[in-house]
């Protein structure tokens, strides 16, 4: 652009800022963002109130909570890492590793995230498709890896898309991928997923395979979204990578404070997510019942694959009172919000599936 007044990298400059769900009027329900539609807990609420030193610099390390992460996974401390939400730390892992002249591979679509990240990086994103059933298809993505490729992002369950992939097809992944390419497996929705064969971080722990780590937040399924904090659980080593990286004194005090509050309700926090899922299921049915084409869904959202007719179709539903999240000629993400909005939701997709036209890949599982 000829107009910036500095000079700025090209890819940058060309580069559109990360473009987040739209806010919602008093009158209308929000489910553009993923976010947890109930309110926090008063036990963490409490614990909030009494972090008021806010003239004061937070533990940069976040040790308290890394204890606590340690101790929950088994891990040393120096195995976790924290910072401003999970996509922070991909941002200083893909800065760890990769540079100019280097490819970070990742399925698409994925999280919008990914692509800026790697450009800002100096690295070249390497997007490859997803399977014709909206899943990662991680035979391609094995395939697409070079003597350039730096690291692999794999989503699970993916955002928008909502299905998994499982601990077997992950597994023989992981059998393809040198050993010296960094895996990131960026688990932001592990919480809300029901399908037991899906894979989890967890089941990485002690196998040796260094060159992997397993991301989560605090953001989706503990309701912290507003406080940006999640962390990673991997080789000591790769993580002072990420550390060396990381923007310091980004994890504020009132952050870590609520992540551990969070953590001693989790049983409480457990039953929530459960409603949440619960709710995403019986979307799912009844969006397939009235003619729409949704995935799996294992997150926290749907996805309606409205393909040219993306913008009408979040169009109508923000006439209806729902402020969904269109990906322009893709599709819409619909997050599972507060009860009130499931039949809202319903009514609504159910008009708007009738104006496809006949083959459209958004209909057909009814």
């Amino acid at each position: 652009m000829t107009d910036i007044p500095v000079r700025v990298r090209p890819e940058i400059a060309a580069l559109p800022p990360y473009r987040q769900g739209r806010q919602a009027g008093a009158d209308a329900f929000k489910l553009s963002s993923n976010e947890n539609p109930f309110d926090p807990l008063p036990s963490v609420v409490e614990r909030l109130r009494a972090r008021v030193d806010v003239n004061r610099y937070p533990d940069a390390a976040a040790t308290r909570l890394r204890e606590a992460l340690a101790a929950r996974y088994g891990v040393a401390v120096d195995g976790v890492h924290v910072g401003a939400g999970s996509v922070s730390i991909i941002a200083q892992l893909l800065a760890a590793v990769s540079g100019p002249g280097d490819e970070v591979v990742y399925a698409w679509r994925s999280f919008e995230a990914y692509p800026g990240l790697a450009l800002v990086a100096g690295a070249r994103p390497v997007q490859v498709p997803l399977t014709a059933d909206a899943r990662h298809d991680l035979a391609a993505m094995a395939a697409a890896i070079t003597d350039r490729t730096r690291a692999v992002i794999v989503c699970s369950p993916n955002n928008p898309t909502g299905p998994i992939v499982t601990q077997a097809e992950f597994d023989a992944f992981l059998d393809d991928v040198p050993d010296d390419v960094l895996v990131v497996l960026d688990e932001a929705y592990a919480e809300f997923v029901t399908d037991p064969h899906a894979v989890n971080g967890i089941r990485l722990i002690g196998t040796g395979r260094d060159n992997v780590l397993f991301l989560r937040t605090f953001s989706k399924a503990f309701g912290l979204a507003g406080l940006r904090i999640g962390y990673a659980i991997g080789h000591p080593r790769v993580l002072d990578a990420a550390r060396s990286t990381a923007i310091p004194l980004s994890v504020t005090a009132q952050a870590e404070e609520a992540a551990l509050a969070s953590l001693d309700a989790e049983a409480e926090l457990r039953e929530r997510v459960a409603v949440i899922a619960e709710r995403r299921d019986r979307l799912v049915v009844g969006l397939r019942e009235r003619g729409w084409r949704v995935p799996a869904a294992q997150g926290n959202f749907v996805w309606l694959p409205a393909g040219d007719e993306t913008a009408a179709v979040a169009a109508a539903f923000e006439e209806g009172g729902l402020i969904v999240r269109p990906f322009a000629g893709e599709g819409v993400r619909v997050s599972v919000g507060e009860e009130e909005s499931v039949e809202k939701v319903l009514r609504i997709a159910a008009s708007v599936v009738e104006s496809l036209p006949q083959g459209h890949s958004g209909r057909g599982l009814a």
